[in-house]
């Protein structure tokens, strides 16, 4: 290509600028997305360990309908943590088990 007025050296000057350019913004895209990661994971690492047990509300929110084993796929979304202790407690005092994570066998509380 030949551009009038133009050396090559300087064609491939403003190249080069532009290829800067671009590196600057990919390196902060980069830093940017470390960042993010860095955040993440302090994020997981800050966050509590899951409760052992969870005890299931009704929809009012008042009556216990189940216990279940921490890690229970079954457990809802209306769950909270619980105790060992707490746990058994509401198996002894008619609380249902959860049919498919068993905290009853786990707990040594059976019928």
């Amino acid at each position: 290509m030949n551009y009038p007025g133009l050396s090559r050296l300087l064609l491939l000057r403003f190249l080069e600028r532009v290829q800067l350019r671009d590196l600057e913004r990919t390196r902060r895209w980069i830093a940017d997305e470390e960042r993010r990661e860095a955040e993440r994971q302090r994020g997981l690492e800050a966050r509590p360990p899951a409760p052992e047990w969870l005890l299931e509300r009704g929809l009012s929110g008042r009556e216990a309908v189940y216990v279940h084993v921490g890690d229970c796929w079954n457990a809802g979304k209306r769950g909270r943590g619980i105790t060992r202790e707490q746990a058994v407690r509401a198996l002894v005092d008619g609380v249902k088990a959860c049919p498919a994570c068993r905290p009853d066998t786990a707990l040594g509380v059976l019928d």
